[in-house]
């Protein structure tokens, strides 16, 4: 399978949001990724069910929702109904986590489970088999534009070694300072799905920087 692009609209232009979304579609990229935070899971608060619906609106590609808030079961239906193609949850915000991955999969989208820096892959050594994605976050999750996290390479080796073993068919997403340089490196170590936020928005030619990152 060739790897995936997800710009993240986390870096996008939230005064103009509607040029922004059709420049995704426009380009080679293959999902929007849109990371909704509450301020309570994470230091930040982003955007919540309200402006996935609009974004679903124009997006002509699957929403990759990632929720970084507590307690997210309680919040699936309504991002399955706001458009979501994929529901991303956090290992540490999930207390009975094969619950909410079943949740998901019954409403006909794909389940991920996010992982924090600091949380080792071995923690889904239980479910891995159970889902369509697992995310490693390579900053600390609340913010773009952070520095990346070097371990986040050899975590993708160990990621892929485990969903081998377990004989799953999860893809490996990779969320938090990506770019040509890192990007190669975590596709060399196993990733499937690159995350891009600030690295595309923030570039003169944002549709030439996401066609050189599916061509890595």
């Amino acid at each position: 399978m060739n790897h995936l692009v997800a710009p993240s609209m986390l870096s996008a232009d939230f005064s103009n949001l509607q040029k922004d979304i059709e420049m995704v579609n426009r380009s080679d990229a293959d999902w929007f990724h849109l990371d909704v935070m509450d301020g309570v899971f994470v230091p930040n608060i982003s955007f919540g069910i309200p402006v996935v619906e609009a974004i679903a609106k124009y997006a002509k590609k699957p929403l990759d929702v990632h929720l970084m808030i507590v307690e997210p079961v309680k919040y699936v239906d309504a991002f399955y109904k706001a458009g979501a193609a994929v529901i991303n949850v956090h290992y540490e915000a999930c207390l009975h986590l094969h619950s909410t991955i079943q949740k998901i999969k019954s409403l006909g989208v794909k389940a991920g489970v996010t992982l924090n820096p600091h949380t080792p892959v071995s923690s889904l050594e239980e479910i891995v088999e159970d889902l369509d994605l697992v995310m490693l976050m390579s900053v600390n999750p609340g913010f773009g534009g952070q520095k990346f996290i070097e371990n986040t390479i050899d975590k993708t080796r160990r990621l892929k070694e485990l969903i081998s073993r377990k004989n799953s068919r999860a893809l490996i997403e990779i969320d938090g300072g990506v770019n040509f340089e890192t990007g190669k490196r975590l596709l060399d170590a196993g990733a499937d799905v690159l995350v891009a936020g600030s690295f595309v928005f923030g570039a003169n030619d944002p549709v030439d920087t996401i066609a050189k990152l599916k061509t890595l």
